[in-house]
């Protein structure tokens, strides 16, 4: 028996308010921030989970509380994410859902601040990171009949971010990847989705806290990303990307159309 945050417990056979009762949920990033918050709330709703993450001490923590199992994993690297499915196998005999959430902040611009290991670390873990975890995941939801993967993208994936325009290019990639992998998994009925938080609680924007503060700019909560991501997980849509924002219901961005071809002049 395990306890998780606000005396929830987690106990076997549950099924009352349990949709996610039997399912293995993997979660990279789930040391903290958003990740722990998803961590606990998948595991409030049943689900059995494996918390993946570079810190050791928190994330042995998180599973803990969720009664779950702890891997390390760097996502930057194909065989670690291998290595995370198999151990997950192993430990619970099957996946049904991923939330590829590790990120870090990109840390340099372009110009003369541009440094190549910071970029390819932000890449590594921004989009390197969701890449090989569908990858190494997708033959194991595949044996389970189908699944779900959501991943962590960012309201920097829909928008123009001027101030890091690396950190955008990553995410407006993860959202790219979300929109095209959502209908090119459907036959095998392994649904693709991507979040896409503002400023939301999470190590990651601790160097805009005093900004944010000033200009009196409201930080998500972790939980209401863990809600939604609960809501993809447990609904039936794929390829969406759900925007999320302070004082409105998250929901999926509705994308314009792509113009189509003009017709030839003096036709």
């Amino acid at each position: 028996m395990s306890v998780v945050e606000d005396d929830v417990v987690a106990r076997p056979g549950q099924t009352d308010g349990a949709p996610l009762q039997g399912k293995v949920a993997v979660v990279t990033g789930g040391a903290g921030g958003l990740g722990r918050a998803t961590a606990l709330t998948l595991a409030k709703a049943g689900a059995r989970v494996v918390v993946a993450d570079l810190d050791a001490r928190g994330g042995r923590e998180v599973a803990d509380m969720v009664g779950g199992h702890f891997r390390a994993c760097d996502v930057s690297d194909p065989e670690a994410n291998r290595a995370l499915v198999d151990y997950t196998l192993e430990q619970c005999g099957g996946v049904d859902i991923a939330l590829l959430n590790a990120g870090v902040a990109t840390g340099c611009g372009l110009g003369e601040d541009f440094d190549l290991a910071r970029y390819r670390r932000a890449m590594g873990a921004n989009l390197d990171g969701v890449v090989f975890g569908t990858h190494a995941v997708l033959s194991a939801l595949r044996a389970r009949g189908g699944g779900v993967i959501v991943a962590t993208a960012s309201l920097a994936g829909l928008t123009a971010v001027p101030l890091d325009p690396l950190y955008a290019a990553n995410k407006h990639a993860v959202v790219g990847l979300a929109r095209s992998l959502g209908p090119a998994l459907a036959a095998e009925n392994v649904r693709f989705n991507a979040v896409c938080p503002g400023f939301a609680e999470s190590r990651i924007i601790d160097p805009l806290r005093g900004m944010l503060s000033e200009q009196e700019l409201p930080i998500i909560p972790a939980e209401v990303v863990a809600d939604t991501v609960l809501r993809i997980v447990t609904g039936d849509g794929t390829g969406e990307c759900w925007f999320i924002q302070p004082g409105r219901d998250p929901e999926p961005f509705r994308f314009r159309t792509v113009p189509g071809p003009g017709r030839p002049a003096g036709t």
